[in-house]
């Protein structure tokens, strides 16, 4: 540990392994928000489409992971799941001690990604979707060389796209099954509103509108105000009124515990397919 060199932001080159649209989300961040210039961010990729949408924002595109390695001082895994284990394992002999490697593949262990690189200076960090609009709910966890500077380093970076915690690793199963997979759950409540919209007689367009704008509205309160989000209910449901009518609908059909089975079933899953 003594031996590791910290990183400075400042000159700090970062290269993604894997240009899908995670990769993309995390570098326009961290370019929006001015913590890295696009000249200091690479990522590799053939096809016109993934290159043109990096180059769009000044990325450097390379045309070989090999160089994105050899060019980058944190190296950032963003490919599917299937494919890490082969794509850490051809770029091996190209990782260094001196870098930061990161990974924000679903599922897959610390240990295994610091047997497969031979480095333990890793960190895993789970975003999600949001990140695509900046609003990104990451967890990080440090492997067992990566020091608290960086920690604080990549915080920075995930932070350009959101907000970022940090939790033991025992615990990614659960936080894939709640933030993760979560956005599905909400996206999934966002057309169904929109539907009992519809059913009570609004046009679709405007249903949809309120129902998305509702969810930004609640879930902005659950977040600034500091009140529990019983006492925000609360708040909303007068007594023998429209809103307690509807909870009582909610709670007759099992609502709460419906969503508490979709957490649990989504960690469970997530477990067992970092054992696979």
């Amino acid at each position: 540990m003594a031996n590791i060199t910290p990183i400075p932001t400042e000159s700090c080159k970062i290269g993604f392994i894997g240009a899908g649209k995670m990769a993309e989300s995390i570098a326009r961040g961290v370019v929006k928000s001015g913590v890295l210039p696009a000249s200091q961010i690479r990522t590799a990729h053939l096809g016109t489409a993934r290159r043109t949408a990096f180059e769009s924002f000044g990325v450097k595109v390379f045309d070989q992971n090999s160089q994105v390695v050899q060019d980058s001082d944190v190296v950032i895994f963003s490919v599917k799941p299937q494919i890490v284990k082969d794509v850490v394992l051809q770029l091996k002999p190209f990782l260094s001690e001196k870098q930061l490697l990161v990974s924000v593949v679903a599922g897959v262990k610390l240990k295994d990604l610091q047997e497969w690189a031979g480095r333990s200076r890793f960190i895993r960090v789970m975003p999600n979707t949001p990140a695509a609009v900046g609003a990104a709910a990451s967890v990080l966890t440090l492997g067992a060389a990566a020091t608290k500077e960086d920690g604080e380093l990549i915080t920075k970076f995930f932070g350009a796209i959101g907000k970022v915690w940090t939790a033991d690793e025992k615990h990614f199963d659960a936080i894939t099954g709640l933030s993760a997979s979560g956005p599905a759950y909400i996206f999934l409540a966002i057309e169904a509103l929109a539907d009992g919209g519809v059913a009570a007689g609004l046009p679709r367009e405007l249903s949809l509108g309120l129902a998305s704008q509702m969810v930004l509205g609640a879930a902005s309160m659950a977040v600034n105000t500091g009140k529990h989000p019983g006492q925000l209910k609360d708040d909303v449901a007068s007594p023998g009124g429209t809103t307690i009518a509807g909870i009582h609908e909610l709670e007759k059909a099992g609502f709460r515990g419906t969503l508490m089975n979709a957490v649990v079933a989504a960690a469970k899953r997530s477990q067992e397919l970092s054992k696979s």
